[in-house]
């Protein structure tokens, strides 16, 4: 039974009580504008009852102050987290997507496709009037100059934006490694002190505003374990395991531990595709093993990012192996069969000369390739010597893969369709100035005006196709070493503008000049050239409705992730954000407790006196 005293005792805990949710009130006040605060609340529960051994059986002892929480719903949490990937993978997206469009753009400011292509076939209907006149073949031959320098600059733009994107990529995966180690150092601490039976509420709203800032970047999970007694796996020790997994389930962070994660470029010799800049970073674990760039559950601005970077709508090299043969070195002869259409048109190839290829599971380096016309199958060839795994007869059947599909229109795609639309005009063009027949006013055998500038100071003469077997090689002069980046025009015809034929040495009168009447047929006649369904002055068309369209998702996906965001944020701040309307109203109704209780002091006190003083002998 309580002494008589007790009384004393119970109002002391209620002072207790009610201070600490002045204090804890004054804290949430004081972190009102904190970025990543939870309010906090105290949480209280009745003292146990003291037997009194009287009718009444118990006596209550007051009340008991068992923790301060910060006042948070996971739940809104894991819904905010999942937005933020969304929005952070589209943000990248419609930032990058906006700088392609403009650089196709055509309008008063800026001189695009539309503009040099009708430039130059103004001054083809000019030369059909002066077909002997040198002056305006040199003019003509200017202009179509100027076709191939917009195809130069347009890869080179496209380059720059995969280069500024690739170092982003650098700079995000640093930035994931730094939020890792902060929230790896911020367990420790948490556990260091919650074993002592306490929450640490700020430490814990540190770490999710680190995982709030992780989620835009990467996909993110998160799990919470209570940690329990080795000998008692009944009993809990206050700590918890958490653990932290991106990128589809790959563990970051697991308690004190984390994984890094490091950049590696690629070897020279090895770009993904044909157009790709040199040093192209593979992201990999510190430790060598597989980060998986392009899982398909990927999100957040990385994944944003590697898309733009990589994406190739799809559209890869794949197929299956139907024979492996060796040369008296040991050397291999992959034959690849392939079903997909874009791979049977070589106008269509983006592979690079040499690479790394996927057989059955294993990546073998390959030295160059060749594509039969005829048998539409692929030949790869492997260097024992650069290769770790033999490849053996075992192989036969298995699949092939090259990069893998990326499905979205990234810089790959659009330097593919660069490269596909010069390669099909130059050589239509090519083909009507180099027909039989065809010479220029000395009776000269006409010849190439587009060709490709090889980096060794030589052009590609588009003269090495074997007209038997038509077999291509990664290396050979063929209409697929042209592209958008190397177009230019003959030397030849640019030192000797009559050179450029102009009839055929059969046309008389009114089709003298008939060379130069199919070249002008060219513009529009989709049977001399056909892109994506269309002529040759269709390409812009074409190439801006795949780029309108995903500029315009990209903003739609992001701005109602946005939206989202805010409402989902809303959500979050109702629950854990501290109102100070709400915090006012809890002073007062505290300041009363408090107030409460020191009454009851005063009024024991007085008791106490008469007790004490007034009633002693």
């Amino acid at each position: 039974m309580g002494s008589q005293f007790f009384g004393l005792n119970i109002a002391y805990t209620g002072l207790l009580s009610a201070n600490a949710s002045l204090n804890t009130s004054a804290n949430n006040i004081a972190n009102v504008e904190t970025e990543g605060y939870s309010r906090q609340e105290v949480t209280k529960k009745a003292a146990d009852a003291l037997r009194s051994y009287t009718t009444y059986g118990c006596t209550g002892a007051g009340v008991d102050v068992t923790d301060i929480q910060r006042v948070r719903d996971e739940f809104y949490d894991h819904k905010y987290w999942n937005n933020q990937k969304l929005a952070g993978e589209h943000e990248m997206k419609l930032y990058y997507m906006n700088q392609i469009q403009d650089y196709f753009a055509d309008d008063t400011s800026t001189k695009g496709f539309t503009t040099v292509f009708n430039e130059m076939y103004a001054a083809l209907a000019e030369l059909q009037k002066s077909a002997g006149d040198a002056t305006v073949k040199s003019q003509f031959i200017g202009y179509a100059g100027n076709l191939a320098s917009y195809f130069n600059e347009m890869s080179s733009n496209l380059n720059k934006i995969q280069e500024d994107i690739n170092e982003e990529i650098k700079v995000k995966v640093n930035t994931i490694n730094s939020l890792g180690k902060e929230i790896a150092a911020l367990n420790k601490q948490i556990t260091v002190i919650e074993l002592t039976g306490v929450t640490a509420n700020e430490l814990r709203d540190q770490r999710t505003l680190l995982v709030d800032n992780l989620s835009k970047i990467v996909d993110v999970e998160t799990f919470e374990t209570p940690i329990t007694d080795q000998n008692d796996p009944t009993r809990e020790t206050g700590a918890y395991r958490f653990r932290v997994a991106i990128a589809g389930g790959q563990t970051l962070v697991d308690m004190n531990d984390y994984n890094e994660l490091k950049c590696v470029a690629r070897e020279t010799g090895n770009k993904a595709y044909q157009s790709d800049i040199a040093g192209l970073y593979e992201i990999q674990w510190f430790n060598g093993s597989e980060f998986g760039m392009n899982n398909a559950v990927m999100g957040g601005e990385l994944a944003g990012l590697i898309q733009m970077r990589d994406g190739n709508n799809g559209e890869y090299f794949n197929g299956t192996v139907e024979g492996v043969n060796y040369d008296k070195d040991g050397n291999a002869r992959v034959k690849i069969s392939v079903k997909d259409d874009y791979l049977k048109d070589i106008n269509k190839s983006t592979l690079n000369a040499t690479g790394k290829i996927d057989i059955g599971n294993t990546v073998y380096n390959y030295d160059s390739w060749s594509f039969d016309m005829d048998t539409l199958e692929y030949t790869f060839y492997l260097n024992k010597d650069n290769n770790e795994s033999e490849i053996t007869q075992a192989k036969l059947h298995k699949e092939v893969s090259i990069n893998g599909a990326i499905e979205y229109q990234g810089i790959p795609y659009y330097q593919a369709q660069l490269n596909e639309w010069v390669r099909l005009f130059s050589k239509a063009f090519n083909g009507v100035l180099t027909s039989e027949g065809a010479v220029d006013e000395k009776g000269n055998d006409g010849i190439n005006l587009f060709t490709a500038n090889l980096g060794n100071s030589s052009q590609a003469k588009f003269k090495n196709e074997d007209s038997i077997t038509r077999v291509v090689t990664s290396t050979s002069d063929n209409y697929r070493m042209l592209t958008a980046a190397n177009m230019a025009i003959n030397k030849e015809l640019i030192e000797n503008a009559d050179r450029l034929a102009t009839h055929t040495g059969a046309s008389e009168g009114q089709d003298k000049y008939d060379i130069i009447k199919q070249l002008a047929l060219l513009r529009s006649d989709s049977k001399m050239m056909n892109f994506r369904g269309g002529s040759a002055q269709d390409f812009l068309q074409s190439i801006l409705a795949d780029v309108a369209l995903n500029t315009d998702r990209a903003k739609t996906f992001k701005e109602n992730a946005e939206a989202r965001a805010l409402s989902i944020d809303n959500q979050r701040e109702s629950v854990s954000g501290v109102d100070k309307d709400e915090e006012a109203v809890n002073l007062v109704k505290f300041q009363n407790a408090y107030n409460l209780s020191s009454k009851v002091i005063q009024v024991l006190t007085e008791i106490y006196d008469r007790l004490i003083l007034q009633t002693g002998v």
